[in-house]
């Protein structure tokens, strides 16, 4: 199945013709109006720097529904302990610097580029991205950001310093964006870490009926 190539036009083709690896279509832009259509319609952007802008809507899709997350005994015992300061939008760019600089070995972690950070900056400033933070004797530890519209959050990346930093950071946030009435987190593709908060995967097209039900 050919991969789509966006035009200026403020269009996506349907999330079921992507690829067997969730690609569906390259080029347009990362304008506001083009970021929130996708993630409206179950489609990310995900690219490194020396590539054409790729969007993907996998499947199956890699989610977490905030009333299933696993707090593990140690954790438990952080969070009750208050080893971290938590803190929501208090450190945007910072966040996400460290998310764009963080060594993750393999070479992963370089696509957040320039023109991402700058988007995600804007969504930032007009309301519809959002951080959360993890902070030790003054100094930003950990933390987390991504697209929060009505009931749904859409993760994008995390990075932590200090061991159990993000976790906390995490898990402070489900806890907060529950309370606020958030039913479904999208984490997009499979990791280890959230898996082991309680994340799992379901079909796009649950996943996507989901996105439609929670927008409304």
């Amino acid at each position: 199945m050919p991969v789509h190539l966006l035009t200026d036009k403020l269009i996506f083709p349907a999330p079921h013709l992507a690829e067997e690896d969730g690609l569906l279509a390259i080029g347009g832009d990362l304008s506001v109006e083009r970021l929130l259509l996708a993630y409206c319609n179950g489609i990310f952007p995900w690219f490194n720097d020396d590539e054409l802008i790729q969007w993907w809507s996998p499947d199956p899709r890699f989610v977490l529904f905030p009333n299933e997350i696993k707090i593990s005994k140690s954790m438990k015992q952080l969070l009750k302990r208050n080893a971290f300061e938590f803190t929501t939008n208090k450190a945007f760019e910072q966040v996400i610097d460290n998310c764009k600089t963080i060594n993750r070995g393999g070479g992963n972690g370089t696509w957040i580029t320039d023109d991402m950070k700058a988007a995600y900056i804007q969504l930032h400033q007009l309301g519809y991205a959002h951080s959360a933070e993890a902070w030790k004797d003054g100094k930003l530890v950990g933390g987390l950001y991504g697209i929060r519209l009505r009931k749904i959050f859409f993760g994008e990346s995390m990075f932590s310093k200090v061991s159990n930093a993000s976790k906390y950071a995490f898990i402070k946030y489900v806890q907060q964006l529950q309370e606020d009435g958030v039913e479904l987190i999208d984490c997009q593709v499979y990791t280890e870490h959230l898996e082991s908060l309680g994340a799992g995967m379901i079909d796009r097209d649950d996943f996507l009926r989901m996105v439609k039900e929670l927008m409304e």
